[in-house]
């Protein structure tokens, strides 16, 4: 079955205490459905301005990426420049630009109101209702968010999350929109709020899983170097979803697994600035750091 996804499309400018790189491909959606075409049919909506570099989309269609729903517009691409420290688990914003961004809606080709598997990646709550209200009855839909949105737009977030059925956001986030500290007790409150399953990522600590049939701790895959982990959360997110969409049966049964083909996925990123190493990535590769994970993590 295909996936769409949904989110933003941008060039991030990326420094780091060895390296900077200006202008990469980046964005929620770009990682995502990089890392979801490696496992299912993908379609991505998003906005860029002219000035989006040629390369870029022919690096979406060397994913086969459907673009019909990337928008083009006169104007600047949403561009976002960081800094990440020595502990690449503290960054700073150091611009943001949005661009064309600023007054995206997303508008979906007919074609894709029937997709099966739908991520709504990190864009506002807004517009993570709006794809909701244009699709027909989808099978499996994931949304991703930040904590911004917790702060800026805090009662979308709430009924978007009613609308779901799987809630994915980091423990920073989880706390702040539970008032829980334990992770298990932020699980449950969650719960309530109506999504089916919920996900909360603790970046190089791995994930954790909630649902009927209990909780299930994922692992990162174990890197012994990080360049840049910008998009590793997208990419999991991105991972997970294709891994459902391709696979025969229910979502219960295969969505622990799914959970560890997105953590592996997400190791190519942080492996390589921007996209550069997921983008190098091939199914071969990333089915043998599943068995090699599966190996370190079997008692």
């Amino acid at each position: 079955m295909s996936v769409l996804v949904v989110g933003s499309t941008a060039l991030d400018s990326i420094k780091t205490p060895k390296a900077e790189n200006p202008r990469l491909l980046g964005g929620s959606a770009s990682h995502a459905a990089v890392a979801a075409s490696f496992f299912a049919p993908t379609k991505l909506v998003g906005v860029v301005g002219k000035d989006f570099p040629k390369r870029y989309i022919q690096l979406y269609e060397k994913h086969g990426l459907d673009l019909e729903g990337l928008q083009i517009q006169d104007g600047k691409t949403f561009h976002w420049s960081g800094e990440y420290e020595v502990n690449m688990n503290n960054r700073q914003t150091l611009a943001t630009e949005l661009g064309v961004f600023e007054h995206f809606t997303p508008h979906l080709p007919e074609a894709y109101k029937d997709t099966p598997f739908v991520l709504l990646a990190n864009i506002a709550p807004a517009l993570q209702h709006h794809v909701l209200d244009q699709m027909r009855k989808p099978k499996f839909v994931v949304a991703d968010t930040m904590d911004l949105w917790l702060n800026i737009a805090l009662a979308d977030l709430v009924s978007l999350i009613k609308r779901v059925d799987l809630f994915v956001l980091n423990d920073s986030e989880a706390h702040q929109l539970t008032g829980e500290d334990n992770v298990f007790a932020a699980l449950k409150k969650l719960h309530k709020m109506g999504p089916r399953y919920v996900i909360i990522k603790k970046g190089s600590h791995g994930s954790i899983l909630s649902g009927p049939d209990g909780n299930f701790i994922c692992p990162a895959y174990p890197l012994h170097k990080v360049v840049d982990p910008t998009g590793a959360g997208d990419s999991f997110v991105g991972g997970l979803i294709g891994y459902l969409a391709k696979t025969k049966g229910e979502i219960d049964k295969n969505l622990r697994k799914a959970m560890v083909y997105g953590s592996v996925t997400a190791s190519f990123c942080c492996e390589g600035f921007g996209l550069k190493k997921t983008t190098l990535a091939s199914r071969e590769a990333i089915n043998a750091r599943v068995k090699e994970l599966k190996e370190l993590t079997r008692f």
